[in-house]
C-alpha cells in the first residue's frame, strides 16, 4: 500500500501550455494535467485505456472522426489503440487515468508532448 499528496508529487512541465503530475501503481496510472487555452496534444494512439476527467476548463477532442468536448464534470473513456488529439478551448484541468500503465510518460519518451 501507499500514500500519496498531490502536494508532494513533481510537476513536470512538458512545454509552455502542458504540465502533468503523475502517481502509478504497477498496473493503473492517474494523472493531474494541465493545458493552457489553445494548447494542442497532437494526434496519438496507445494501448492504454484512458478516462479523462475534467475539473475545470473545456477540452476538444477528436478521436474516430466525432470532435467531443468536455467540460468541468465530464468524463471520456477512449478505447485502447483509438488515434486521438485535443485542444484547450479554455485553460483545462483534469484527471487522466490510464491501464495499463503508460511506460512512455514514466520513461519520458513521449516526445510528442514535448514539443
Amino acid at each position: 500500500m501507499q500514500l500519496f499528496s498531490w502536494e508532494t508529487v513533481e510537476k513536470e512541465v512538458l512545454n509552455p501550455k502542458m504540465w502533468r503530475k503523475v502517481i502509478s501503481g504497477e498496473k493503473v496510472m492517474l494523472a493531474q494535467v494541465f493545458i493552457a487555452k489553445d494548447g494542442v496534444v497532437p494526434v496519438h494512439q496507445h494501448e492504454s485505456e484512458q478516462l479523462s476527467y475534467a475539473l475545470e476548463g473545456a477540452l476538444k477532442l477528436e478521436l474516430e472522426g466525432k470532435e467531443i468536448i468536455l467540460h468541468k464534470g465530464d468524463v471520456l473513456c477512449v478505447p485502447s489503440n483509438v488515434p486521438h488529439r485535443a485542444v484547450a478551448l479554455e485553460d483545462y484541468f483534469g484527471l487522466d487515468l490510464f491501464s495499463p500503465i503508460r511506460l512512455d510518460w514514466l520513461k519520458g519518451t513521449d516526445d510528442y508532448l514535448r514539443r
